[in-house]
């Protein structure tokens, strides 16, 4: 008599599997079957079990991202002005600027995959004192290219400050940069400013 496999054995070679019968391996259930070789019995067994499929690696959302990247405490960026020395004239062009206009980068873990969050300045907010302010894409920079400057028109102290805006993006596990939505606006620390009266000398 013919005997014909009830399946391939998926065992390589001419291994061919007969005599279905349950079966169960570290607590995963499956078919048993017997082990032919060229139509004989090798004695041996083989337990085809339906293995569970490995599980998804857990998701990180860019809500979850968002979160992370609104309650970091991303630097304020430095506020340099000159004249320096924290006094500037009535009526005379003031420069304001700073050197902090590069990304800055969070690493962390959430959900034990590696989240890389980047803040890159988006705008200032340049806050003069004097109860007016202005908001620009750059940096500014010192005299005598500077493109931020005011002009006090009375004396007095004031306390000027700079505000940064941050716009994020973000990368889960070294993949591909996400961009994040909406922006984040970090307060800069006020520093006193005097402004004077200059009164002009006639020198004969």
């Amino acid at each position: 008599m013919t005997l014909v496999p009830d399946v391939a054995c998926g065992l390589g070679g001419a291994q061919q599997c007969y005599g279905a019968q349950p079966c169960s391996v570290d607590g995963v259930f499956g078919t048993q079957y017997s082990v032919f070789v060229d139509g004989a019995d090798t004695g041996g067994s083989y337990c085809d079990r339906e293995l569970p499929a490995a599980a998804a690696p857990p998701q990180v959302t860019p809500a979850m991202v968002q979160r992370a990247f609104e309650s970091y405490s991303w630097p304020a960026s430095e506020l340099q002005v000159q004249p320096p020395n924290g006094r500037t004239a009535v009526n005379f062009e003031t420069f304001f600027y700073t050197e902090d206009d590069e990304p800055v980068t969070h690493a962390f873990t959430l959900l034990g995959r590696q989240v890389e969050v980047e803040a890159t300045p988006a705008s200032y907010t340049w806050v003069w004192g004097d109860g007016e302010q202005a908001t620009t894409a750059g940096p500014g920079a010192p005299y005598p290219a500077g493109d931020v400057t005011h002009e006090y028109l009375r004396k007095g102290a004031v306390q000027v400050r700079l505000d940064t805006t941050y716009a994020g993006r973000y990368r889960v596990d070294g993949g591909p940069w996400t961009g994040l939505l909406g922006t984040l606006t970090v307060p800069g620390t006020p520093q006193g400013l005097q402004v004077v009266e200059v009164q002009p000398t006639l020198v004969s």
